[in-house]
C-alpha cells in the first residue's frame, strides 16, 4: 500500500519517458487543476503524486512511474489479483492516464485507458492483474500531457491485493 505521505514507497520514475510524476500537496496547487485535498487524509496537507502540463512539456509527452517488481513465484504470492487506486483527472485540457501490466521481459498489456476530464473528485478503480503465475511483473502508470495549462492527473492510495 502506498499513500505517498512520506515517499514514493518503492515506486520508480521510468528513465525512458519525457518528465516525472511529482509528489505534492494540495496546499501548493492552483485551484483550477488538481484536487483540493489528497485522498488519504482528505486534507490540503496530504500527499499524492501528480502530473501537469507546463511550458516544459508538450502535448502528448509522457510521465511513467513503475511499481516494485512483483513475483508470483513466491509461495506467499500465489494470488496477486488486483491493484486498487484513486485517481483525479480534472481540468479543461486533460490528457490521458494509461495503466499497464509489464512483465520482466518488457511486454506491456493495457489495463486501463482514460482520456479527458473525469470530474473534480477522487475516483476509485480496481484492476485485475493477469498472468500465468510464472513471470514477475510491474504495474506502470503513464500520464500523458494535455493540450494546455488547465490539466492535471493525480494518483493516491495505490494498494495491491493482500497476497501480492
Amino acid at each position: 500500500h502506498c499513500n505517498f505521505e512520506y515517499d514514493l514507497c518503492g515506486w520508480k520514475q521510468d528513465e525512458n519517458d519525457d518528465f516525472d510524476w511529482n509528489l505534492r500537496t494540495s496546499s501548493t496547487a492552483r485551484s483550477d487543476t488538481g484536487p483540493t485535498t489528497d485522498h488519504t487524509l482528505q486534507e490540503p496537507s496530504g500527499h499524492y503524486i501528480f502530473i501537469k502540463s507546463s511550458f516544459f512539456q508538450l502535448s502528448g509527452q509522457k510521465a511513467r512511474i513503475s511499481s516494485p517488481v512483483l513475483s508470483r513465484m513466491n509461495k506467499n504470492c500465489k494470488v496477486c489479483e488486483s491493484i486498487i487506486f484513486y485517481y483525479h483527472m480534472y481540468g479543461a485540457h486533460i490528457g490521458s492516464l494509461i495503466v499497464y501490466q509489464r512483465t520482466t521481459l518488457k511486454h506491456e498489456r493495457i489495463l486501463l485507458n482514460l482520456t479527458g476530464n473525469q470530474g473534480n473528485f477522487w475516483q476509485r478503480k480496481a484492476l485485475i492483474l493477469t498472468g500465468n503465475g510464472k513471470e514477475d511483473f510491474q504495474v506502470v502508470f503513464e500520464g500523458i500531457a494535455g493540450k494546455g495549462p488547465k490539466d492535471g492527473i493525480a494518483l493516491d492510495d495505490l494498494t495491491f491485493s493482500r497476497d501480492c
